[in-house]
């Protein structure tokens, strides 16, 4: 499994808030799974006190507190008692492998929705999309275009004799204007933003205090 090569002190460092440990628990289970690697095999809070700061009552009651939680064990093996964390990772290779389910499904619905586009692209346009119109429209799903909004951008451009991924995007924008002036009553998108540069420009450096000299 994928989870094997995964070092559970990341996914610990990354989830312990989530399983409701404190920094102190925290501590203590990174202590015991260094003693553990040690040699160690059954971990008593007298034992954790002459590596660590806290006092014995403290990890005592930390350790309780694993123990309720099921994140620590102590199990028998023929005649000796042992400490494991076995019940922590578990969790959190668990949880890690859920995680990791849950992206990979989101990424093959992504690229089932890319597909779909590409294909209705490819058929609406008569061609094969370039590389660099894979990445374009790649582009403006990225910038919250809706399938549907594409798509009818791209006929729009063909009933209008335009092929080019440019002319669709020309058709977005102005798509994406009339819907700012509609709920706000203005857009940032201008026809005419360079016709007063130079203007902009001798505002700019005009001096708001006169000098009195």
């Amino acid at each position: 499994m994928i989870t094997e090569a995964i070092d559970f002190r990341y996914l610990l460092i990354d989830n312990y808030k989530r399983l409701g440990l404190n920094e102190n628990e925290l501590a203590v289970i990174f202590v015991v799974d260094f003693l553990i690697d040690q040699g160690n095999p059954f971990i008593t809070a007298d034992y954790l006190s002459l590596k660590m700061s806290l006092d014995v009552k403290e990890i005592d009651k930390i350790l309780a507190s694993l123990l309720k939680k099921d994140l620590i064990e102590y199990v028998s093996q023929g005649k000796k008692t042992v400490t494991t964390l076995n019940p922590l990772k578990n969790k959190l290779y668990k949880e890690f492998q859920l995680s990791f389910d849950l992206e990979q499904n989101s990424k093959e619905d992504k690229n089932d929705r890319l597909g779909n586009i590409y294909s209705q692209f490819e058929e609406l346009l008569q061609r094969n999309l370039t590389p660099v119109e894979f990445s374009k429209i790649r582009e403006w799903i990225s910038f919250g275009y809706s399938d549907e909004m594409l798509i009818n951008a791209c006929k729009e451009a063909v009933n209008r004799g335009k092929k080019s991924l440019r002319s669709i995007d020309k058709i977005l924008l102005q798509w994406m204007a009339r819907d700012d002036v509609e709920t706000d009553g203005m857009t940032p998108i201008r026809k005419d933003w360079n016709k007063n540069l130079e203007e902009t420009i001798r505002i700019a450096k005009t001096p708001w205090i006169k000098d009195d000299k």
